[in-house]
């Protein structure tokens, strides 16, 4: 039975070419005049692929492709949008929207032919692999706010790992703000904005390979973001850190992801698809406020509580701050670890780009870093303070 294609376009022109080149391939071919049009004739048909147009007087194209992907039957049809715009900002637009692939109009005939061809193809490839499959166990490491050392905690932690004998894939999972490439001494970093660039049907373990960097002293291998503000646009990009999540999770036994701080909709996206959560909070009380609006946001998408640990970091005298008892009962969640920290080891370490577990093996910190190593290569919950 031949694949089914669905045009969305307003110009009957456009319409009667290219669903013309497009029979002439052998495809079946379904048109809709307008955005509404679109989504009707998409639910009653379930094209294989959709070609849609950013310009309509009803409904544009990006509002079509979101209606598209919050469909749970239409959610993974791919889509490439076609359109006479060739800026970055909209084509930012367009993968934010959840669109797999970008043309402009005109476009050549051959060029049309290869790409829907090449987008089917992967989208084949895509289900064949959507099967069950053994996968690696997804760590998300997340600051109540910001400046609570969760890229120094995330490379430290996952150097305990891997000295331990484990496979550990770390992501920085935040476009132009990244740092671990610049605590590890690597001038250029910027293999996380490669990958989001891309249509999600090209991010895949071959891509993905291409980007990874591997650190001998630590064991880790790594996948950096890049430290240029104008990179934080890719923020947007949720569709596609949700591909790159799923498929680094395939390819290490522990995938542990630097996400920074707050909840933005990258965030949102791939939180689901982790198997533990570690919060880091200190015992202030504007922090403690803005980690019990996270974990709200965590219970409105239907987080279980027990997927959920909170790590304190006490930076000041105790006479100064809450104990971890008084702000387990602000957060209604338990403490599962309170750390301490070590501004002077690291100093020693940003200096000798290296992690502190590294540079100070015999220290506090090093030792609480391989507890909470520990508790999440654990199967069960571990409980205690460390």
């Amino acid at each position: 039975m031949p694949e089914k294609i669905l045009i969305v376009d307003d110009d009957l022109d456009t319409l009667k070419l290219v669903g013309l080149i497009l029979q002439r391939q052998g495809y079946q071919i379904v048109a809709a005049n307008s955005g509404s049009q679109g989504l009707a004739k998409a639910s009653a048909e379930h094209p294989n692929l959709i070609l849609l147009d950013v310009m309509m007087p009803d409904m544009e194209g990006y509002e079509v492709a979101r209606r598209l992907r919050a469909d749970r039957d239409l959610a993974r049809t791919p889509i490439i949008m076609f359109t006479a715009k060739t800026l970055v900002d909209d084509k930012v637009a367009g993968f934010e929207a959840g669109v797999d692939d970008y043309m402009t109009k005109p476009t050549h005939p051959a060029e049309l032919v290869s790409r829907v061809k090449a987008l089917l193809a992967r989208s084949a490839a895509a289900q064949m692999a959507a099967a069950p499959t053994e996968r690696g166990k997804i760590i998300a490491m997340l600051g109540a706010k910001a400046g609570l050392g969760v890229t120094t905690l995330t490379l430290n932690m996952s150097t305990a790992m891997a000295q331990a004998g484990n496979e550990v894939i770390v992501c920085e999972l935040r476009p132009g703000q990244g740092t671990l490439g610049l605590q590890l001494g690597f001038s250029h970093t910027n293999a996380l904005e490669q990958l989001l660039s891309k249509p999600t049907g090209d991010i895949n373990d071959r891509t993905i390979d291409g980007q990874l960097v591997a650190h001998g002293n630590t064991g880790l291998r790594l996948l950096l973001a890049s430290s240029s503000p104008s990179d934080i646009a890719l923020m947007s990009a949720a569709a596609q850190a949700e591909q790159l999540v799923r498929q680094l999770a395939g390819m290490t036994k522990y995938l542990v992801l630097d996400l920074g701080f707050g909840f933005p909709e990258m965030v949102k996206r791939v939180i689901p698809l982790c198997d533990r959560h570690l919060m880091i909070v200190e015992p202030m009380r504007v922090t403690m406020v803005l980690a019990k609006e996270i974990l709200n946001e965590f219970d409105k998408i239907g987080l279980t509580p027990s997927r959920v640990d909170i790590l304190m970091l006490n930076r000041e005298r105790s006479s100064l701050q809450m104990t971890w008892q008084q702000a387990e009962a602000i957060l209604h969640h338990p403490i599962a670890a309170v750390m301490t920290a070590a501004p002077e080891l690291a100093y020693q370490a940003a200096e000798a780009a290296a992690p502190m577990v590294l540079v100070q093996p015999d220290s506090l910190t090093a030792d609480q870093s391989r507890k909470l190593a520990e508790m999440f290569a654990q199967k069960g919950k571990a409980t205690g303070k460390l």
